[in-house]
């Protein structure tokens, strides 16, 4: 019996989960049943260990999948959280710090002109997406296989048998109108992308990729590969769309 199939205290917490929550999580990611084991329950993170509630001290080599960069309950950021949050948290309006964020990120990141505020990556992907639809009047997505953009419908798709066939839902409840209007490429494989176009012409609105895969592994673009994506796209009229939530 491994360490953590004798945990106690996160198995009867798990437990517990399971009844209210489905899967006994919030998020697909965190579920255990793909890779094995028992699931451990985070009683508190201080720099880069996490604590368990079972005890057991942890090296976290997550960083809650991205944002803790400067890992968990730095004194800084834990003063600058407490002092925003005597101003108080949300206000349905827009308001001062939102502003000075949005100037410094386009101070900062010479391609980006404006920006939206999104709760999650989810979101913005859907938001980009529903852009590209609207400004190009076209019903078709590009994505490429292994890219990860969120759990929005037309992101769960996975490639059809060649360029002219449709894809196919890769989760329950996803209406096969939905999978009809995404195609998906091989990444790093530039003739992929243009039998897509071949195959849908005037039909592609945008065509959406990590730049740096992540959710199938640290996959670089080969020399020559984002180029390609961004003069093939200018030319056939589609929006490139840079999903860089973890890039």
């Amino acid at each position: 019996m491994d360490r953590l199939s004798k945990q106690s205290r996160s198995a009867e917490l798990v437990e517990r989960a399971e009844r209210v929550m489905p899967g006994g999580v919030s998020s697909p990611v965190r579920a255990w049943k793909a890779v094995g084991g028992s699931p451990f329950v985070v009683r508190e993170a201080r720099g880069a260990r996490l604590v368990t509630e079972d005890g057991d001290e942890l090296m976290d080599f997550v960083g809650s999948w991205g944002p803790m960069l400067l890992g968990h309950a730095h004194p800084a950021i834990v003063e600058a959280v407490r002092e925003a949050a005597l101003g108080g948290t949300s206000f349905g309006a827009t308001c001062r710090r939102e502003i000075d964020l949005a100037e410094r990120v386009v101070e900062r990141v010479p391609s980006v002109e404006s920006v939206r505020f999104v709760s999650s990556g989810t979101e913005a992907t859907m938001s980009a997406v529903r852009l590209a639809r609207g400004i190009t009047g076209r019903p078709l997505i590009l994505k490429f296989e292994g890219c990860y953009h969120g759990h929005a419908d037309e992101f769960l798709i996975k490639a059809g048998s060649g360029p002219a066939t449709f894809g196919e839902p890769t989760s329950p409840g996803i209406p096969a109108g939905v999978a009809a209007d995404t195609r998906n490429a091989s990444f790093n494989d530039p003739e992929s992308v243009r039998e897509l176009f071949a195959a849908n012409p005037g039909k592609i609105a945008a065509v959406i990729l990590e730049p740096v895969v992540g959710n199938s592994g640290c996959i670089p673009p080969e020399p020559g590969f984002l180029e390609f994506l961004r003069e093939i796209c200018t030319r056939e009229g589609a929006v490139l769309i840079f999903d860089e939530v973890m890039t």
